[in-house]
């Protein structure tokens, strides 16, 4: 086992300018036009390891600016001029892959021409073949795409100073140890390697001591402020657990809500619930096809789904802008989950309601994040939940699926253009477009989600029809 040197971050380290570093002038005006003026705690205990070149382990949340605290490092080492692939980062998910090149791309302005490609499954392969043919200089993948490039002799990772394992923890309950290690045996031996983690199973010391060298292990305690996120136990019995999270959702009425559960077949049994119910919900797990699983995203994210239930592998990667409420339908076995469900609300200037339910043999559990944060839990009976309305809890939005795919290079503004041109829809009653892989999907305010589809299915976008459909 290769030594590691563990540095613990403590919960008030104050936070520092990205000044402080060793970036170039052109990055540190990029990260300021983005609005990195302050590093947040994995930033400011990570970059100054990683920008030496030392090989890092970094424990640390979903949202806590993990993204950048590689970014950075890794795009310090590329060299512009020559067209290799000279930086790979694993990524369980194509979703989180995305995620991650789009940021890449940002962070990269600083620099010439860096072209950084997504190389990850759920699409065809021959574009990415094509994509890889003309050089990058970044690839974001998934295990699985990646081993397949490598095994036809399309990728080639000889060029590689820079291994970044995004999520590790994730891949690992994947079931992608062996995937890693074939790629990551693919990489020269002289290089760096970035392991980002939220939890730290034993499969990750088992990572650590076959690919990094002397890592420095860097932990960020999980803890969230407690005025931003308000915690509530509910208790109840097993029979009552599902039906519980209906009286719930009635009495706090939130817009946008994660439901956890512990199992698969726990998601499918209160969605069917909810949505017989009448509330919009759907269900995130490992059985979904990649196109349900991107629809059932895309609605969520813009507020055309008001529930969504989970398991936590299928939840991880996700980043969810001002989610009103976290259900805890089960409670974890592990403390630190608990803390990683939790902190998917309250983020920013936004405040969240974390709810849970418990039953008398989950005691045990509830005690251990009790002393995983310090504090006992908040109490309130289950009788006290009133529904605060008679109407039913609908979503603001509705979804309109557009088959347009991303390789016809349509833009979102051409699309908006499209719905509000010659008096047609108010831009203020249009909100996220996302242009997907197979298909371009565009929410809309519910009250006009009828005129917009008929606005679309009568005209055309860049002089073309196109086949349109409210989900």
């Amino acid at each position: 086992m290769k030594q590691i040197s563990t540095i613990d971050t403590p919960k008030a380290a104050h936070e520092a300018g990205f000044s402080a570093l060793p970036l170039s002038a052109a990055m540190l005006a990029n990260l300021d036009r983005l609005g990195y003026h302050t590093m947040t705690l994995i930033q400011a205990a990570s970059l100054p390891v990683a920008l030496i070149g030392k090989d890092l382990i970094a424990q640390a949340k979903t949202g806590s600016g993990k993204t950048a605290a590689f970014a950075i490092p890794l795009l310090a080492k590329i060299d512009a001029a020559r067209f290799d692939v000279q930086a790979l980062v694993l990524c369980p998910t194509r979703e989180l892959a995305e995620q991650v090149t789009q940021e890449l791309r940002r962070l990269a302005r600083a620099e010439d021409n860096i072209k950084i490609l997504t190389l990850a499954g759920g699409v065809m392969m021959r574009g990415q073949r094509t994509s890889l043919e003309h050089g990058a200089h970044i690839a974001v993948g998934t295990p699985g795409r990646i081993m397949d490039l490598l095994d036809r002799g399309n990728l080639d990772l000889s060029a590689v100073n820079t291994l970044v394992l995004d999520e590790a923890d994730r891949m690992l309950d994947m079931g992608f140890y062996d995937d890693i290690a074939y790629v990551a045996k693919k990489v020269p031996t002289e290089r760096q390697t970035l392991l980002f983690s939220a939890t730290y199973p034993e499969g990750i010391a088992k990572l650590a001591a076959q690919f990094l060298k002397s890592p420095q292990r860097i932990t960020v305690q999980a803890q969230h402020e407690s005025d931003k996120i308000r915690q509530r136990f509910y208790e109840i019995e097993d029979s009552e657990r599902l039906i519980a999270v209906t009286k719930l959702l009635n009495h706090y009425r939130p817009i946008s809500t994660l439901a956890f559960c512990n199992t698969k077949q726990r998601c499918k049994d209160l969605v069917t619930l909810l949505q017989a119910s009448g509330f919009s919900a759907q269900a995130l797990h490992g059985e979904l096809e990649q196109r349900d699983r991107d629809q059932v995203l895309v609605q969520f994210a813009n507020r055309s789904c008001s529930v969504l239930v989970a398991t936590d592998v299928a939840a991880r990667g996700l980043d969810i802008a001002q989610l009103e409420a976290v259900i805890n339908v089960d409670v974890t076995q592990e403390p630190e989950l608990h803390i990683h469900r939790i902190g998917r609300t309250g983020r920013g200037e936004h405040e969240g309601w974390a709810l849970s339910l418990a039953s008398p043999k989950e005691m045990l559990r509830v005690t251990n994040i009790e002393d995983e944060q310090g504090r006992p839990m908040e109490w309130h009976d289950l009788a006290s939940l009133k529904p605060a309305s008679d109407e039913p809890l609908v979503p603001p939005m509705a979804t309109l699926q557009l088959q347009i795919e991303r390789k016809e290079k349509i833009r979102a503004g051409d699309v908006l253009g499209a719905l509000t041109g010659d008096g047609g829809i108010a831009g203020d009653k249009v909100g996220k477009i996302s242009i997907a892989a197979f298909s371009t999907y565009v929410a809309v305010s519910r009250d006009v989600a009828k005129a917009a589809l008929a606005r679309l299915q009568a005209g055309k976008i860049k002089g073309k029809t196109v086949r349109v459909r409210l989900l």
